[in-house]
């Protein structure tokens, strides 16, 4: 009967919202002599064999949030990081990272991000060292220096990027990274003011005295604006509207285009659908239940429509609009409110 297995599709990826956000995927670029591309499933394929003996290590401390995959593209010393962007833009993964990124590679990568999420609408992100005011969302800007293990090693900035692209790719929504414990690190070089590079859009470590820990999961997003307010500098809740959006485009893609007529009826029981999957993920505790999540067909983007297309809709009412013929698009609007972690505590004690 055709669309109604659309809600069905939409129910089981809300109520599997949490399982997928844990198994998110780790994409590193290597510099290295090695040539071929490995994707890893578990941290037991890795082989000494496969790079240098630097580059393995970095492959193990990808997994050490235990994402799904690990994805390694070498490229050789002199080459540009565009080589493995190339590569990377044409699969699927959620975090990259560098671990020996210079000022130039970071710029880039910075760069293909931005790209690759505004005009190409990917959900890549980046976990990257010290960049120059990237301001945006897909940009996690990682400046604590001085990480020194309890192993007495030392981990320089752009190398714990791995680790934290690792950890952001396999937490659950149950929780945000914000005071994301490393039992493993013994001090760092402790920032003066938190706060302001927390408000700077740095991602940083702190100690407590007892533990180093992630600060506020921040990601490098400064600049607010009506479409793009101050939630969308947290980085769990950008994995969230990350997934809707991913959710929503991919099953359209997959099960809507080109196999149904383009119909009012057709346009509603799609919106239906969608208004499902928001009360799936309202019960899964990804969106809040007391707010209006709900999608809608976009009367505005109607009528912008039918007047391109040289319209008169003077005369037509908001009904009229709505099931007007829009030829093969299908305009829709909508909000959510996604539920943040619980992070910040003011308790005031009267005597």
């Amino acid at each position: 009967m055709g669309l109604p297995k659309i809600e069905i599709l939409f129910k089981t990826l809300a109520a599997s919202a949490i399982t997928r956000s844990a198994r998110g995927i780790v994409a590193l670029i290597l510099r290295d002599a090695a040539t071929q591309m490995k994707i890893y499933k578990g941290i037991e394929e890795v082989k000494d064999a496969d790079f240098s003996a630097t580059n393995i290590k970095h492959i193990k401390e990808a997994f050490y949030g235990t994402p799904s995959k690990v994805i390694a593209v070498p490229i050789t010393a002199e080459a540009p990081v565009s080589d493995a962007l190339t590569v990377l833009k044409g699969m699927y993964w959620n975090y990259l990272a560098m671990p020996e990124a210079d000022t130039t590679d970071v710029s880039d990568i910075v760069a293909f991000i931005k790209g690759q999420r505004t005009l190409k609408k990917k959900i890549f992100k980046a976990v990257v060292p010290n960049a120059s005011g990237p301001d945006h969302e897909g940009i996690i800007n990682f400046t604590t220096t001085g990480i020194k293990m309890k192993d007495g090693s030392e981990k320089t900035t752009e190398e714990f990027c791995v680790r934290l692209a690792s950890v952001f790719a396999g937490l659950p929504f149950t929780r945000s990274a914000t005071y994301y414990v490393f039992p493993d690190v013994a001090s760092i070089d402790e920032i003066d003011d938190p706060d302001e590079a927390i408000d700077n859009g740095e991602l940083i470590l702190v100690n407590d005295g007892k533990k180093v820990k992630i600060g506020r999961a921040v990601n490098s997003l400064v600049t607010f604006t009506a479409e793009k307010s101050k939630s969308f500098s947290k980085i769990r809740l950008v994995e969230i509207m990350d997934m809707i959006l991913e959710d929503i485009r991919m099953t359209f893609e997959d099960e809507y285009v080109g196999k149904y007529p383009n119909s009012f009826q057709n346009k509603l029981m799609f919106v239906t659908a969608i208004n499902a999957y928001f009360q799936q993920l309202v019960i899964e505790n990804v969106l809040e239940r007391e707010a209006e999540n709900k999608a809608r067909i976009d009367v505005a983007a109607q009528k912008l429509y039918l007047e391109s297309i040289g319209k008169d809709t003077s005369e037509m009412n908001e009904g009229q609009i709505l099931r007007a013929n829009t030829g093969s698009n299908v305009y829709l609007a909508g909000s959510v409110s996604a539920l943040d972690a619980m992070e910040d505590l003011k308790f005031v004690i009267g005597l």
